[in-house]
């Protein structure tokens, strides 16, 4: 029997397993709502978050005769990065699995784990775009949930931020990000990346104290100890996600009538937008710095409530942010590319 045989036999037997088939048959439901039958890629990073979602999704392909690309970014920050990335290659082809390596040549030395995410999520719509590829599968995870709501919460986000990560986000016009894990825990990941893989890889930067995500991790333990528990988190998480919803409905309509929206630039009706509230301001004006700049994310909202602030005050305003020109007259608001 060779190799390949043997990764399959291990794959159905694990899915088999009481404590991973309920995530296998809420995984390939999700895939086969969402994704269908298009080619799709899976993000991978050596941890166990990752490769359980590589060892779901080999069991999905091998089941539907279907395609992916398991797709590794070497960031280039630590000096032994490269070594990483070539055992986690070498791990995948134990599997018979081809892992692709992408190479960042972009140094990165400041606000490192921001830029690092905004280049690897550049670097993998780039290659789906060459491969005509529609979604990037990441294994975010309902423990991430909750770290990334007390880290907005302790920036003092609103609705938007609290409601934290959707199942599904466009990363620009041609590629979305599809997140079919969110329901599962990081202990029940590490359990199926084991079983299947035999070891996972660990990022040192996971324990950097000096990285405010490090210490919210540290911080949950405490709460779940304080009676603070995670399920309870979730739920308020997902009872905002249902108001930010709600509200980006209304959000919707407001742009129809006071905004005209091109490819290349943005003109918003100041009479009608002095009309809505302040959170519908600041979300009008974050989404149409996204929409221009073709970020994944805007601006921080103190920067752009601070614009918010100089547009009410300056009737002639000219003004640079998140990559994007903002020109005032008396009657408009135009948003363009900053060159």
């Amino acid at each position: 029997m060779s190799k390949k045989d043997l990764s399959v036999l291990k794959l159905n037997h694990l899915i088999l397993n009481k404590k991973i088939s309920p995530i296998y048959s809420n995984f390939k439901n999700q895939l086969e709502k969402n994704i269908k039958k298009n080619i799709f890629l899976v993000a991978v990073s050596g941890g166990p978050d990752s490769l359980a979602l590589s060892a779901l999704t080999q069991k999905y392909l091998n089941e539907k005769n279907q395609k992916a690309y398991f797709v590794l970014v070497d960031h280039s920050i630590r000096s032994n990065s490269a070594k990483e990335a070539k055992a986690v290659k070498n791990l995948f082809k134990q599997k018979k699995m081809n892992l692709v390596v992408l190479k960042n040549t972009k140094k990165i030395d400041k606000n490192i784990q921001s830029n690092a995410r905004d280049i690897r999520y550049k670097l993998l719509a780039d290659f789906c775009i060459k491969k005509r590829v529609k979604f990037i599968t990441t294994a975010h995870h309902k423990d991430d949930q909750i770290e990334t709501f007390l880290i907005r919460l302790s920036r003092g986000s609103g609705i938007q931020g609290l409601s934290a990560m959707n199942k599904i986000t466009r990363l620009n016009s041609k590629v979305k990000l599809f997140r079919p894990l969110l329901n599962e825990s990081k202990k029940d990941l590490t359990y199926i990346a084991k079983s299947f893989f035999g070891k996972v890889f660990k990022d040192p930067s996971n324990q950097n104290k000096k990285y405010l995500r490090t210490k919210i991790r540290s911080l949950i333990g405490y709460l779940e100890k304080s009676g603070i528990k995670s399920d309870r988190i979730i739920s308020s998480i997902n009872n905002l996600a249902s108001a930010r919803d709600t509200l980006n409905n209304y959000i919707q309509k407001v742009e129809k009538s006071c905004l005209i929206k091109k490819k290349n630039n943005i003109e918003i009706n100041l009479e009608k937008f002095f009309e809505e509230k302040d959170d519908i301001q600041l979300k009008i004006i974050s989404n149409s710095l996204k929409f221009i700049s073709k970020n994944y994310y805007p601006p921080r909202a103190k920067k752009v409530l601070n614009l918010i602030s100089r547009i009410k005050s300056e009737n002639k305003l000219k003004s640079t942010l998140g990559g994007c020109l903002i020109l005032r007259n008396e009657k408009n608001l135009f948003i363009t590319k900053e060159l």
